[in-house]
C-alpha cells in the first residue's frame, strides 16, 4: 500500500502537456490514483493497469485500424476518439473501484473538458470497449477476494512466511501475499505454467548456492555491508513499487516530442507493456509456489542446516529492506523488469532508446536515473534486490529471463499491425 501511495503522489506531479494525445497518460495518472485508494494486495494492481490499457488501446484502434484490440467484441467508432478513451478508462475503473464511483465520474467530466470533447458520442465506443475487455477477465478477477492460504513449508530449504501477526494476536505466521496470482487466468499467455522457471534453484550443498549466498550475505545485510555507497543508492532506488517507476517512464517517453507518438501509439505502449508486466507477475507467482525457495534472511540466519560447509551461519543478520512475504525464486520485481524493458525494446524496435527513470524512495537530486538502454535498466534491477538483501541472485536472474520469454510471446501475438504478413 506504502508503494503504490508513494507511486501515486510522483503520478500526480508528472509534466503535464497541452495535446490530446496526452489523454492516455492522465488515465494511466488515475489508475494509478484507484489502484492506491483500493489497496490491492501485493503487486496485483498490476491487472487494473493492464485492464484500463488494453480497453484503451483497443477503444483508439476502434478509430484508427491500425492494429488488432486486444477483444474481439464489437465496437463502433463514433465522435472522438479522445472521449473513447476516457470513456474506455474511467468505465474499467468505475468497474473495479465501485466504491470510488464519485470521484471518478468528476474526473471523466474534467477530462472531457480539458479536450473540449464533452457530450462526445466517443465516450460509448469506449465504453463498448470496456465492455468486453471487463466480460472478458470477470471470473479471474473474482479471484482477487480469495483469502491467502499458502504457508510453504518448514523444511530446510523451504519458504516460510517473513511476516507475523502482532504479538497481540498471538504472533501466528500470515500466509503469502497474494498467493491468488498464481493461478489468475493470464492475460495473453496460454496458462500460468507456461514460462515457468524449468529448472530449481541450485542445491543447497553446491558450489553456486554457496556462491549466491555469500553475496547476498555480505551485500545485503542492513549494517556492516560490504556495500558501496552507489550500490546503497541503487538497491534504495529500485526499493520503489516497479510498476510506478515503469509506467512513469513512459509517460514521459509517450510525451516527448522526440518521440512523436500517435495517439494510438501511445495506447498500445502502454498496453503492451502493462499486459506484460501482468503475466509475468502471474509467471512470478506460479515459480514463487512451485519452488518454494527459502529468502535470504531465512536461509542466512539457519545456515548451520544446509549441509553447505561454504555457507556461514549468522542467527541475527537483517537485509537491508525488509523482506515481502512470498518466496524467493523466482523475483517478481525482475520478471517485471524483464517483461517492461524487453517489451519497450519491441515496441520501439531497439534497445538502444535513452529514457529516465524516477524513485520515491531516495532522496532529490538522486531520484532520477538516465539510460540509455532499456536492458541497462533491467541489469541494475536485478543487481538491487540483492543490495536490499531480498533476492539471491539466480532468482534475479531466471525471473528476468523469465519477463523477456513473457514479453516476447505476448508482442507476437497480440496487438499486432493490421495486415502484417
Amino acid at each position: 500500500m506504502k508503494k503504490f501511495c508513494l507511486m501515486v503522489s510522483a503520478l500526480l506531479l508528472s509534466v503535464s502537456v497541452a495535446h490530446a494525445d496526452s489523454v492516455v497518460v492522465d488515465w494511466n495518472i488515475h489508475t494509478a490514483t484507484s489502484i492506491a485508494a483500493g489497496a490491492r494486495r501485493g503487486p496485483s494492481g498490476i491487472f487494473d493497469f493492464a485492464m484500463v490499457h488494453a480497453a484503451v488501446s483497443d477503444a483508439v484502434q476502434a478509430y484508427e485500424g491500425r492494429f488488432a484490440r486486444y477483444c474481439d467484441g464489437s465496437v463502433t467508432p463514433q465522435g472522438s476518439p479522445i472521449a473513447a478513451v476516457a470513456g474506455a478508462a474511467h468505465a474499467v475503473l468505475s468497474a473495479l473501484f465501485p466504491a470510488q464511483a464519485t470521484s471518478l465520474n468528476t474526473k471523466l467530466q474534467q477530462s472531457l473538458d480539458k479536450y473540449d470533447v464533452a457530450n462526445n458520442p466517443g465516450v460509448a465506443t469506449g465504453q463498448a470497449a470496456a465492455a468486453c475487455v471487463l466480460q472478458r477477465l470477470a471470473a479471474d478477477n473474482a479471484k482477487r477476494a480469495e483469502p491467502d492460504n499458502f504457508f510453504g513449508g518448514n523444511g530446510v530449504g523451504e519458504w516460510r512466511p517473513t511476516v507475523l501477526t502482532p504479538p497481540a494476536q498471538g504472533s501466528q505466521p500470515v500466509p503469502m501475499t497474494a498467493s491468488f496470482i498464481a493461478t489468475f487466468d493470464p492475460f495473453t499467455l496460454k496458462d500460468p505454467a507456461q514460462f515457468r522457471a524449468s529448472n530449481p534453484p541450485p542445491t543447497l550443498q553446491s558450489g553456486a548456492y554457496a556462491k549466491a549466498y555469500e553475496e547476498v550475505r555480505l551485500l545485503g545485510r542492513k549494517t556492516d555491508s560490504t556495500r558501496t555507497q552507489e550500490q546503497t543508492n541503487i538497491g534504495t532506488f529500485f526499493a520503489d513499487g516497479p510498476p510506478g517507476y515503469w509506467n512513469r517512464a513512459m509517460q514521459r517517453l509517450a510525451t516527448d516530442p522526440a518521440r512523436a507518438l500517435t495517439l494510438g501509439d501511445s495506447a498500445r505502449m502502454f498496453a503492451l507493456v502493462n499486459l506484460a508486466m501482468a503475466d509475468a507477475v502471474i509467471s512470478s507467482w506460479d515459480s514463487k509456489i512451485a519452488w518454494n525457495f527459502w529468502r535470504p534472511v531465512t536461509a542466512i540466519r539457519e545456515g548451520h542446516l544446509d549441509g553447505n560447509p561454504n555457507t556461514i551461519p549468522d542467527p541475527l543478520w537483517e537485509p537491508l529492506f525488509a523482506t515481502p512475504n512470498y518466496p524467493d525464486y523466482t523475483s517478481g520485481a525482475n520478471n517485471l523488469a524483464g517483461a517492461a524493458a524487453t517489451m519497450l525494446a519491441n515496441v520501439f524496435g531497439t534497445d538502444e532508446v535513452a529514457f529516465t527513470l524516477d524513485s520515491l524512495t531516495i532522496a532529490a537530486p538522486n531520484n532520477v536515473r538516465p539510460y540509455s538502454r532499456f536492458s541497462d535498466a533491467g541489469r541494475d534491477v536485478v543487481d538491487a534486490r540483492i543490495y536490499m538483501g531480498i533476492h539471491f541472485r539466480f532468482a534475479d536472474a531466471v525471473a528476468y529471463r523469465q519477463g523477456s520469454h513473457v514479453a516476447n510471446w505476448a508482442f507476437g501475438k497480440f496487438l499486432r499491425p493490421i495486415g502484417e504478413n
